[in-house]
This record gives C-alpha cells, sequence and structure tokens, in this order.
C-alpha cells in the first residue's frame, strides 16, 4: 500500500463541460498538437455537448477522463521496462519517458480507450516556444504519454492545474487514505461511480452522481 493514495472527485451536478480543465491541462504540461490528456465527453449524446432524451425530458451529463491512477493498474504490470510505474509515496501512475521503449504495451492493457498517447514522429507545437510549468519534462518521439496528475505540481503542494481552473468548483483533489481528507468525505456522503469498476482496476476517479 502507497503511504498516500492520491486522486480526484468530480462533482457531475456542477460540471458544465466546458473544458477548462482539458485546455488548463494541455497548457500546464505543454502537449504537443493534436494531442490531449484530458477529454471531456458527454454521457447518453450521439455527439459532443447533446442531450438525451426528449424534449421536456432531456438530460445531459458530461463526463471528464484522462488516466485514472489505477489503485491496481493493468498498465503497471505489463510495461517489461518500469517505465510505467506507481509512485510509492502518492500512489500516482507515473511514466519514465527515459526508459519508455514505444511498445505500447500499456496501451494495450489499459481498460479506459483513449487515456494514454503515442508520439509517432517528434513532437509539434503551434508555437514556437515552450508553454507551461518549466519542470514539465520534455516531449518524446516514440514515447507514450498521459495524464501526469501534474506532478510537478503535487510535489510542491500544488493543486493539479485542472482543478485549481475549473470555473464550476466541479474538481475536487486529495488523498484517499486520509479519511478526513475532503474526497473521502464527499465519496463517504455522496452517490459515486467509477468508471469500470468490474475491471478491479479501483480508479483513484470517483464521479459525484
Amino acid at each position: 500500500m502507497t503511504t498516500q493514495r492520491l486522486g480526484f472527485v468530480v462533482d457531475t451536478k456542477r460540471c458544465v463541460g466546458c473544458h477548462t480543465c482539458a485546455v488548463a491541462c494541455k497548457s500546464e504540461n505543454n502537449i504537443p498538437d493534436g494531442l490531449w490528456w484530458n477529454r471531456v465527453l458527454t454521457d447518453g449524446g450521439e455527439s459532443i455537448d447533446s442531450f438525451k432524451g426528449a424534449y421536456k425530458a432531456a438530460s445531459r451529463t458530461f463526463i471528464t477522463v484522462a488516466c485514472q491512477h489505477c489503485e491496481n493498474p493493468a498498465c503497471v504490470k505489463v510495461c517489461p521496462v518500469g517505465a510505467t510505474f506507481k509512485d510509492a509515496e502518492t500512489g500516482v501512475v507515473r511514466q519514465d519517458y527515459d526508459k519508455c521503449i514505444g511498445c505500447r504495451m500499456c496501451m494495450s492493457a489499459c481498460p479506459y480507450a483513449g487515456v494514454r498517447s503515442f508520439n509517432w514522429e517528434e513532437p509539434r507545437f503551434s508555437v514556437d516556444h515552450a508553454m507551461g510549468d518549466a519542470d514539465v519534462p520534455a516531449h518524446q518521439k516514440h514515447v507514450v504519454e498521459k495524464c501526469t496528475m501534474c506532478y510537478h505540481r503535487i510535489a510542491k503542494g500544488e493543486n493539479p492545474l485542472c482543478v485549481d481552473g475549473c470555473p464550476a468548483y466541479a474538481r475536487f483533489f486529495g488523498d484517499f487514505n486520509d479519511p478526513d481528507s475532503e474526497v473521502s468525505r464527499l465519496i463517504r456522503d455522496r452517490e459515486y461511480m467509477q468508471l469500470l469498476p468490474e475491471r478491479g482496476t479501483n480508479p483513484s476517479v470517483y464521479y459525484l452522481v
């Protein structure tokens, strides 16, 4: 068991689908063009931002999806070189770009489609200078990457930027191993769901419903 089990609680009743979390993540982590570590999906609708149901009974729910930082991560088990690993102190599922050999076994094993990306070519950017925090590792060709939980920020005692940037205050961050933390209280007091609980990964992302 790790010292901490850091993770997120997302209040789907508060989330307005503004994509601020996704854009903040992309900017803070200098993510290359064409890639997103955090996505906002519309539950039930046929397309982005669409409603499900008919007039007077329509509803719309947004689900933000990124790496689930599982307590029992399938990706860590299959990585042949230890490039995907679980941080012993925080429980964050991390990537070591320098170790990654580009086999993409982690992408195959992960049950959460689309939370990882692979740099087939040298990363390209829309602007000619790096964005985001200077402590973010440089992106590399032939490397798998994903949400890092803004590890460079939490190492300094700060929240991931997706949490601080959410205008609807729908995202919460903390330690699930601490029963007195805000995230522990929220899942104790509110009904919630996890993505694909039947896969046995026990995600560290909870969605209040």
